[in-house]
């Protein structure tokens, strides 16, 4: 148990059903639980297949008792909430030639990879951001940006401040050209607005 303990990569045995029967620390701690707690769990619902079909074939392969080994892809969500993917092997191990095998699991985790239902990106500028841009745009003084938005001189300048940061501008004009570039500014109008308005 000792060397089971020590592979630095996520290593489990699985009966032929896929329970986890045995887990070794490295996959407990994708999940960020300790290797008895997995024991029963489905190998399948932690590393989630990306080609069904393929389980399939594992599985006819493993009635007929072949002996190969049998690489899958998967993708997870580890316990610190990162979108990881990698490549699952199932190697059928037994003790004798006739009885039903049991699965060594060993996942290669090839990289993280962003959420297949990712939220929608955030809008480059918030209403009260893009309502200073357009005051900006027209010419508007950051005493007058902050009459019209019901702001404060110091309001006005830090969202510019959040807005230079986010955007990577080193003036003013900058970060009006680039709430042109961005579709935060609607082109062709005079005096200029803001798209969310």
């Amino acid at each position: 148990m000792t060397l089971f303990d020590r592979i630095p990569m996520p290593v489990a045995v699985c009966d032929v059903y896929g329970a986890v029967v045995l887990a070794n620390p490295a996959l407990a701690a994708e999940w960020n639980a300790t290797p008895g707690s997995l024991r029963g769990a489905d190998v399948l619902d932690l590393f989630r297949p990306q080609e069904p079909p393929q389980i399939e074939r594992i599985a006819q392969a493993l009635r007929l008792r072949r002996r190969s080994r049998y690489p899958v892809s998967v993708r997870w969500e580890a316990a610190d909430g990162t979108h990881r993917h990698g490549e699952l092997t199932a190697d059928p191990v037994s003790d004798s030639p006739d009885a039903l095998p049991a699965l060594l699991v060993v996942v290669r985790v090839l990289g993280d990879s962003p959420a297949p239902d990712a939220p929608a990106p955030a809008p480059p500028a918030g209403p009260t951001e893009a309502r200073i841009l357009a005051l900006l745009a027209g010419g508007a003084t950051t005493a007058r940006v902050a009459r019209e938005t019901g702001l404060t001189t110091d309001g006005v300048t830090y969202h510019l401040r959040r807005l230079s940061e986010r955007w990577r501008a080193a003036n003013r004009t900058e970060l009006v050209a680039r709430a042109y570039a961005l579709g935060v500014l609607r082109s062709g109008v005079w005096p200029p607005e803001a798209v969310t308005e």
